[in-house]
């Protein structure tokens, strides 16, 4: 399958919204794209596209903000490109940003491209949507047009050469055109650091266990390259002017709406399963407390639930 799952991981969750796995450095569960590359192959994407679509509908307020932020960059872009879109949520809101442009959503999950087809129609985008099926990077040499601009949400770091792959957007992009290149941030955060029950902490034990997991999955993608994280210098090295960084936070205060509660069960219980082995036996015995839905101290009935997640995008055009 695809190493595109983009915008958000996906069910892990990844949308890119994903990794069957814990998920990736700072825990992109709601990457809305398909990455079926490092062990994605087994998993059934046209059951796991309503989580997918779910999760990134909850992340949809970060994404909007920072569309209006592209929207002040990108003036009026006939073109939009969103590689490793999943069900296309993300590709809709690029849609009703830019109500002149046409978008092409990029995947290499058929299933999940049928329901951002679908998404497209029953939002009245119809016209001006289409779907590409394939490999990132190199399905991006089936595009049509180049683009004016080129969306990659929590995709890259699932392709063993990032550069390259850099390299491969880059080509694909108008003169003028801009590459917005949304990887990190900040981990997310659901719970107050002492929940009453377990050491006090969890989470940022969480969050080692998951760096651990990341470096281990990158190393293991086929043509793997080590690359220092310096989005602007990886940029410049594709032939690209970096012209800014920004960061957009989502940020749900308890109480939380159920889907959110659902979402923060099911990143949790990811975890439970991808990060068993990583973890003490106490911090095991909370988690499953934590997902038992008959605990009064699980995050299906606690009150001090929430959602607190930072996104950070690069943008950089083709000069010339």
């Amino acid at each position: 399958m695809a190493q595109q799952h983009g915008g958000h991981d996906g069910p892990h969750p990844d949308g890119h919204q994903g990794h069957p796995g814990p998920g990736g450095p700072d825990g992109h569960e709601e990457h809305q794209g398909h990455h079926g590359h490092h062990g994605h192959a087994d998993l059934d994407w046209a059951v796991m596209a309503p989580l997918l679509e779910s999760q990134a509908e909850l992340f949809a307020p970060l994404y909007r903000r920072a569309m209006a932020w592209l929207a002040r960059e990108v003036a009026e872009p006939g073109l939009v490109v969103d590689a490793g879109s999943g069900p296309g949520v993300v590709s809709c809101l690029f849609a009703e940003t830019f109500p002149g442009a046409r978008v092409v959503a990029v995947d290499g999950s058929a299933p999940l491209l049928e329901r951002a087809a679908a998404r497209a129609a029953r939002l009245g985008f119809a016209d001006r949507f289409t779907t590409v099926t394939g490999e990132l990077p190199g399905v991006l040499s089936d595009l049509e047009y180049p683009a004016d601009l080129l969306w990659a949400s929590n995709s890259l770091h699932h392709l063993g050469d990032q550069r390259a792959a850099l390299a491969a957007c880059a080509e694909r992009l108008a003169p003028g055109g801009t590459l917005a290149l949304l990887e990190g941030g900040l981990p997310a955060r659901y719970l107050p650091r002492h929940i009453g029950i377990g050491r006090p902490g969890l989470q940022a034990r969480l969050d080692a266990v998951e760096a651990e997991w990341f470096s281990r999955m990158r190393e293991d993608l086929t043509d793997s390259v080590a690359e220092t994280e310096d989005w602007p210098a990886l940029l410049a090295s594709a032939g690209l002017k970096h012209t800014g960084t920004r960061s957009f936070l989502l940020d749900l205060p308890a109480p939380v709406s159920e889907p959110a509660r659902a979402y923060v069960a099911a990143t949790l219980g990811r975890l439970r399963e991808g990060t068993a082995d990583a973890l003490g036996a106490e911090d095991r015995a909370t988690l499953d407390r934590l997902l038992d839905p008959e605990d009064e101290a699980s995050v299906h009935r606690r009150k001090d639930v929430f959602v607190l997640k930072a996104h950070t995008v690069y943008t950089a055009v083709r000069i010339g």
